[in-house]
């Protein structure tokens, strides 16, 4: 393939609009994380308060819903894929940038549980297209499934930091390789975990080592049979909370397909509630239980014991019931809020006997998110990257790997529809009808 000319110019034009999109991406992010801050920190404290009050995701999340209803059912792409359907890579065109850029802008720094990764992914590949036009390069099918891909991964590289974690979510998004991919992948990824546990178990039992790619990185605490045990045990109970609140997704996205506006904002209400009962109850700030979690997660890390089991408890039920809402009315990605809802129930189990709270966030997070992607391999980079911790690799592997087949083998509830089973037309015009 490499010898074909046309091969080559794509690959290098790919190169190339690999830097803009990377740059756009860059500032979407940050314009979405300063949005944030400003309406969840600063316009809190402006006003006199601590913390934000229990009330306030109700008018923000009222105007999410009536914004993003509005963006499904008028403009071209209805605003990006469904979050409860997974990740995509493609079905995304440059005629629909407009209302993919608008509902992330109006669901994630208002208080939409979700990430910025399918806006990210939708734009990247969008972007390419764009520029492609514009620079009028020849498009064929190849070309144009290879600049789409090639703008994807440049853009969630540059929220994961790592072209690794985006070269292979791509890949396992787009399924490269079909159905044979995970065949011949989750056997290979179930081997080399307990490997790995078969190596550094036997290592220090015996004192012996052999020659390996260690090359001194600070070490946590060694994982032990308790830990592995433990890991075991939690991964399928992550799996099927994951499962039922991507379910509950789906019957949230039924429920909005028939009356887009109105009931998007019902979900989006809905998960407001969710921010405020949680407030209530707990006393905390209510961005714990809305947005992605990402900086909540950081932060759950670095002092888990400034929260109580209630608090986690809490934490947990209603952002698994308002993440479900949001799945299935607004517009984000899945990934971020999973981690969180794993992460937190690690460190609620942590206190186990023989469990420690490395291992137990590292495996509910591996577990939770390779529930949410149904992408075992990409799961494992994800965590491992985001932990930065070698010694929970094989913890991380094999939370995966039981998460996938239990979530494989459950019921998957109803069926998201595609993209033309509702063109935005039809949708426009029963909107318009209705009094």
């Amino acid at each position: 393939m490499l010898g074909r000319p046309e091969y080559r110019k794509t690959l290098v034009f790919c190169g190339l609009i690999g830097i803009p999109v990377a740059l756009i991406a860059f500032w979407f992010l940050v314009a979405l994380q300063e949005l944030e801050r400003l309406i969840w920190t600063d316009w809190p404290r402006d006003l006199g308060w601590k913390q934000a009050p229990w009330w306030w995701g109700f008018p923000l999340l009222l105007v999410s819903g009536v914004v993003v209803g509005l963006v499904v059912a008028r403009l071209p792409g209805r605003g990006g894929h469904i979050p409860a359907g997974g990740l995509h890579s493609g079905g995304v065109t440059k005629d629909a940038l407009p209302g993919v850029v608008i509902a992330a802008l109006f669901s994630l720094p208002l208080g939409a549980v979700l990430g910025p990764e399918a806006p990210l992914i939708a734009l990247g590949g969008s972007l390419a297209l764009l520029f492609a036009s514009l620079a009028r390069a020849p498009q064929t099918e190849t070309s144009t499934a290879l600049l789409g891909a090639a703008g994807s991964a440049a853009a969630i590289s540059a929220l994961f930091g790592s072209p690794l974690v985006g070269a292979v979510l791509l890949m396992e998004v787009a399924g490269v390789g079909g159905p044979q991919l995970f065949a011949v992948m989750l056997p290979a990824l179930l081997s080399s975990g307990i490997g790995d546990l078969v190596f550094t178990g036997f290592g220090r039992w015996t004192g012996l080592k052999t020659g390996s790619l260690d090359i001194g990185l600070p070490k946590a605490p060694l994982v032990d049979a308790g830990d592995v045990l433990w890991a075991l045990l939690m991964a399928p109970a992550i799996a099927l909370l994951i499962h039922w609140v991507f379910v509950g997704g789906r019957y949230a996205a039924g429920f909005v397909s028939s009356w887009t506006v109105r009931n998007t904002t019902l979900c989006a209400l809905g998960a407001a509630g969710c921010i405020a009962l949680y407030t209530v109850a707990t006393g905390r700030s209510p961005s714990e239980v809305a947005l992605s979690g990402q900086d909540t997660l950081a932060r759950l890390a670095e002092d888990p014991h400034a929260w109580s089991a209630g608090a986690l408890v809490a934490v947990l039920a209603f952002k698994a019931l308002a993440y479900a809402l949001c799945l299935g009315s607004l517009r984000g990605g899945p990934i971020f809020p999973a981690l969180f809802l794993g992460g937190a129930a690690g460190a609620l189990l942590a206190p186990l006997p023989g469990f420690g709270l490395v291992p137990a966030m590292a495996a509910g997070m591996a577990a939770s998110v390779t529930s949410a992607m149904r992408l075992p391999v990409s799961s494992v980079v994800l965590v491992v990257l985001l932990l930065g911790n070698v010694d929970t690799v094989a913890v991380v592997v094999l939370a995966a790997v039981v998460s996938f087949v239990v979530t494989q083998l459950l019921p998957q509830g109803p069926r998201i529809p595609a993209f033309s089973e509702r063109p935005a037309g039809r949708a426009r015009r029963r909107e318009s009808s209705r009094p």
